[in-house]
């Protein structure tokens, strides 16, 4: 169910309008049902869940070249979150987006070094870097609202 639901929001997000001229700078508004799950579900689930996603995601989007990048940098966010889960309360869940976000862009762009072989692709990273965090804020605190209004 979290997959479709992730599914659903990223297939919405295709269709809006490209943020800036930057490659890989987007919302993610989908990491929000990632976000959620990590703090609602065990490692092992919430990881079906971001791969069969990343998987699936990339089908419908009709770019397969996007899967090394989707998965490096999801796998990495995933990990990253797993870890800070354990010291960052539900009531911060905003703050491990973020950090989740920033991941996400350091593993996409260490994979397109390595799939482009070039080591200029860096030069983005800053933007992503900002963007990440930005987004990775308004993920989080989606995730926050879904999170208290599912407990209650």
């Amino acid at each position: 169910m979290l997959t479709a639901f992730a599914l659903i929001i990223f297939t919405v997000e295709l269709q809006l309008p490209t943020l800036a001229p930057v490659p890989g700078m987007k919302l993610g508004l989908a990491n929000i049902i990632t976000v959620y799950a990590v703090y609602s579900f065990s490692a092992g689930e919430t990881a079906m869940v971001v791969a069969v996603r990343v998987l699936l995601g990339s089908l419908i989007a009709g770019n397969m070249v996007s899967l090394v990048y989707s998965l490096a940098g999801g796998l990495l966010c995933l990990a990253g979150m797993l870890l800070l889960r354990r010291v960052i309360d539900k009531k911060h869940i905003w703050v491990c987006s973020i950090l989740g976000a920033v991941l996400h862009n350091i593993g996409q762009t260490a994979a397109a070094i390595v799939m482009m072989q070039t080591k200029t692709v860096i030069a983005y990273l800053p933007f992503l870097l900002v963007s990440g965090c930005i987004a990775g804020a308004l993920t989080g605190m989606a995730a926050q609202l879904v999170v208290s209004r599912l407990n209650k």
